[in-house]
């Protein structure tokens, strides 16, 4: 899939699962008023689209970061070979990890202001697809723009360019010629635990 190309949109019907084999994938839902929410980022080996199990319209939107190549299994045949492989409590248990990082996502947007919000946001790309440095120092080299920055912690860009500002004043974010997002892991963490 080449970047931008969406892989499926939301109310459509669609009835396969998807495994990444390589790239970047996130998914969105659009308000009524236009309005966009970054709902999730998946990598190399991640699963998504599992919603089709259900049998129902797809709740949002899968659209390629950069180029990637998706493996698309029919659910069906999803099931069966999970059953057939004795592979089912492997995807219940994730399943009920991904059900966790939504609830704490929730609980991050309802109990934390828009600048805490990012700095979790951060700690937890940072986790996720960032490449260690350095003892405590992770790399986000894929492109993350403020403007999905800003999907993901529900405020503004121009609010997210303020904030990483004064993170780099504080050491958190790593200042960087290159085109992508330094943390400081431990630190990051420090702050977002202070306010919470």
């Amino acid at each position: 899939m080449p970047r931008r190309a969406n892989i499926y949109n939301c109310g459509q019907r669609d009835s396969n699962i998807y495994v990444i084999e390589s790239g970047q994938i996130k998914t969105q839902m659009y308000a009524r008023c236009g309005k966009e929410c970054l709902l999730s980022i998946f990598t190399a080996g991640d699963i998504f689209g599992e919603s089709s199990l259900l049998g129902a319209e797809r709740s949002e939107t899968a659209t390629a970061m950069r180029t990637t190549w998706v493996r698309r299994i029919p659910a069906t045949r999803f099931r069966a070979a999970m059953a057939e492989n004795e592979l089912m409590d492997g995807f219940i248990d994730y399943l009920a990890l991904r059900l966790r990082e939504q609830q704490e996502v929730i609980a991050t947007m309802v109990t934390m202001d828009s600048e805490q919000r990012l700095a979790s946001v951060l700690l937890r790309l940072s986790r996720k697809i960032g490449k260690r440095r350095a003892p405590n120092v992770r790399a986000i080299e894929e492109r993350i723009t403020q403007e999905e920055l800003s999907g993901m912690v529900g405020t503004t860009r121009s609010r997210v360019g303020f904030f990483l500002k004064r993170f780099k004043d504080a050491g958190l974010v790593l200042p960087t010629s290159d085109p992508f997002l330094v943390v400081d892991e431990e630190r990051l963490a420090e702050y977002v635990d202070e306010v919470t």
